[in-house]
């Protein structure tokens, strides 16, 4: 496997995109064991990593993977690991270890349907827990929710330099369509390892330097007050600098369609039908699950005067749950899912905008 041309449009699957990105933005360090439908980034960084230099290890479980990429990232070393949504769980220990000791490291997560085993299709499930719940103790991480392959790519520069400018894990929050569909992408850029700086708080044992050790554990319980004060106050300023979000054809519109995602991509062919219609619909689309926008979504309701929001998401109503706390009870908000791992058609989507519409000019709306 060559390495990818720069600036030119190279058609690749969403994973091997994603990796082969990684790679560009100078992770030296993969650690991951396969689980289906992300298993061709782990596949992609066994034959290109050691192309570049790098290391790359299947261990034998999530829980090593993770606890792997918390060592190497311990050392300066930009690394990464990537599975699925059960692998996610089992990582969630060691992920707070990573938040806690202020490590940055790169997860992704492409997600498929549950709970439990569940399925190999796509879903969008795992919100809650990345938004929420990825593990113990006041923390956070930055979550990252492409809609494209380019986005897939420009997306994971982006986690790594985030990651390092906060000192805290990113998050990539894709699902198995985007993981597994090919569309064009292009590298428009790439980074030297050699070339970045060594940061001061990295582990590694140079000659003459003070001694550095990374750690979560507090037993002062003053020590760590004052540590968790120092990580919410980090937050806050992820909250006020680092919301990403898009909108489409809000002009005119009463209703509004809230989505990431695989089912942000569905939305906008949905609304595409409904303009033919003369539907008045319009899409946000969060790229920042969190920092989740909620001071743009307000906004967009305020000056456009919404009647409606309708979240379209590959779950039983997760996404829907932030569109609420943003709107405050500004307007009424319904959800459109899906939970098998089947992906609506855009005219089912529309199907369901045309109903709440109905609602909205009937005046029928709770």
């Amino acid at each position: 496997m060559i390495a990818k041309p720069l600036h030119e449009r190279v058609l690749m699957k969403g994973n091997e995109a994603l990796a082969e990105a990684a790679l560009k933005a100078g992770c030296r360090a993969f650690f991951g064991y396969p689980i289906t439908p992300a298993s061709e980034i782990a596949t992609y960084m066994a034959r290109r990593m050691p192309q570049e230099g790098g290391v790359f290890l299947q261990p034998e479980s999530e829980i090593a993977a993770v606890s792997m990429a918390f060592g190497a990232a311990g050392t300066g070393t930009r690394a990464m690991t990537a599975t699925s949504s059960p692998g996610i769980s089992l990582m969630s220990e060691c992920i707070s270890y990573l938040a806690g000791a202020e490590v940055p490291c790169v997860l992704v997560n492409v997600m498929r349907v549950g709970p439990g085993l569940g399925g190999i299709q796509p879903s969008q499930a795992d919100y809650l827990q990345a938004t929420r719940g990825l593990g113990h103790g006041d923390f956070h991480v930055i979550v990252l929710a492409p809609a494209t392959l380019q986005e897939m790519v420009d997306f994971t520069f982006d986690a790594f330099e985030l990651s390092e400018r906060y000192r805290n894990p990113v998050l990539i929050l894709a699902d198995g369509v985007l993981g597994q569909m090919m569309e064009p992408v292009v590298f428009h850029r790439q980074i030297d390892p050699a070339e970045l700086s060594e940061p001061e708080w990295a582990t590694t044992g140079a000659t003459g330097r003070r001694k550095r050790v990374i750690f979560s554990l507090y037993l002062d319980p003053e020590r760590l007050e004052v540590h968790n004060r120092h990580l919410q106050c980090k937050y806050e300023s992820i909250r006020a600098r680092e919301p990403r979000f898009k909108t489409y054809d809000l002009e005119g519109a009463r209703m509004l369609v809230v989505a990431y995602g695989t089912s942000a991509r569905v939305a906008y062919h949905a609304i595409e039908l409904a303009e033919r219609e003369h539907v008045p619909v319009g899409l946000f689309r969060p790229q920042t699950l969190y920092p989740f926008p909620y001071a743009a979504l307000r906004s967009v309701i305020q000056e456009h005067a919404i009647e409606h929001v309708l979240t379209v998401e590959l779950s039983a109503g997760q996404l829907v749950e932030d569109v609420r706390l943003a709107l405050e009870g500004r307007c009424p908000v319904s959800v459109f899912g899906r939970t098998g791992g089947e992906v609506p058609a855009p005219l089912e989507v529309l199907e369901a905008i045309a109903e709440r519409m109905e609602e909205v000019r009937g005046g029928l709306v709770y």
